[in-house]
């Protein structure tokens, strides 16, 4: 005999509410775990495909593992140590940035900042608040992200746990599906299926175009010589996941650099904002429709409710997962209403049914 539907509501709610409670309390130990799946995840299907061609698992995890570690070593040798220093430097210019930008109002617009008016006194708070704050506000920044990770933990840990689960995650997979609740399998089985689907779509393919777009944003303006180039790709190329928000806001970032370095050189500031919309023309035609498609189903406005939500109650480990659970949710939520739509609680009492005659 199957068990009541109203006892297996209990038995999984129980254990979701386990799940989510573990997550808020171990949230910091978990990350590495949490970042190690998603590698592996990502990853999956070029060992898959290295299997296809005569490889046996072992050896296309230790193929991925080397071009991983090579590809990894190269970027903290050539790109992490400029990213980090024209992040500093962008930080200490903000005030001198800020204040030119009020010199600048002031001599366009003179009757905007008159002495005694709110706008004016605004920004002379302002300016005064980021010359005192900016060393501590980078200092706190920097304090906190040593506090939640620990980069030799997540520098040891993350390739270890990537490495085990990349090589058995076939079998994990079988083994998870071997322990599915016999009379919901098949209905289970389907979910997992278009939960994959929406994460291949959109966790592998949107992130092949952020990976694509932030090197371009980062090189092409360093090629027209705009300084903070590197920055200002690495932020757009990391948003890019939510529609126009990368462009919206690199965009916005470069243009206001380049109005401070290039005034007066207008093929310059020209040259910048060619190079954002050249990136949004080749991302809406042939990047996104190419590596993403068009079902993928997670409304932007979904996306940023989800990460909003999650990295305020579970921190970094909450928006590392936000997107996934949003994937799943949407697909969840799409079954949902498929059987709502079907159920007599929509479509009333049943045509056949005697008592309706």
């Amino acid at each position: 005999m199957a068990l009541p539907v109203r006892d297996q509501f209990r038995y999984w709610g129980i254990a979701a509410a386990i799940f989510i409670l573990l997550l808020w309390l171990l949230g910091d130990v978990l990350l590495p775990f949490v970042i190690g799946g998603a590698v592996a995840y990502f990853l999956d299907p070029v060992a898959d495909r290295l299997e296809n061609m005569g490889l046996s698992r072992a050896a296309a995890t230790a193929i991925i593992t080397v071009f991983s570690i090579l590809a990894f070593a190269l970027m903290i040798l050539m790109v992490v140590p400029a990213l980090i220093t024209q992040l500093i430097d962008l930080v200490d210019v903000l005030p001198s940035l800020f204040q030119e930008m009020r010199a600048f109002v002031e001599r366009q617009f003179p009757s905007l900042l008159d002495r005694e008016s709110n706008t004016h006194q605004f920004l002379l708070s302002m300016g005064d608040t980021l010359k005192g704050k900016t060393g501590d506000i980078l200092e706190t920044v920097m304090a906190s992200v040593g506090s939640a990770v620990n980069i030799v933990v997540l520098l040891v840990i993350v390739p270890v746990v990537t490495v085990y689960l990349l090589l058995d995650w076939d079998r994990m997979i079988a083994r998870i599906n071997d322990l599915l609740p016999r009379d919901h399998a098949p209905t289970i089985r389907k979910l997992a299926a278009d939960i994959d689907a929406v994460l291949a779509s959109f966790v592998r393919g949107m992130g092949t175009v952020c990976l694509i777009l932030g090197t371009y944003y980062a090189v092409a303006l360093m090629i027209v010589g705009l300084q903070f180039g590197l920055v200002v790709g690495f932020i757009a190329g990391l948003v890019t996941f939510i529609p126009y928000l990368g462009a919206l806001i690199g965009g916005t970032l470069a243009i206001g650099l380049a109005l401070f370095q290039f005034w007066g050189d207008w093929a310059s500031i020209g040259l910048v904002a060619g190079i954002f919309a050249i990136g949004q023309v080749v991302e809406g035609n042939f990047l996104t429709p190419k590596l993403v498609g068009d079902s993928v189903g997670l409304h932007p406005v979904w996306l940023l409710l989800a990460l909003s939500v999650f990295g305020a109650l579970f921190g970094f480990v909450g928006m590392l997962i936000a997107v996934p659970v949003a994937a799943a949710l949407g697909v969840l939520a799409r079954f949902g209403t498929s059987q709502y739509l079907t159920s007599r609680l929509y479509t009333g009492r049943d045509e056949l049914d005697p008592e309706s005659e």
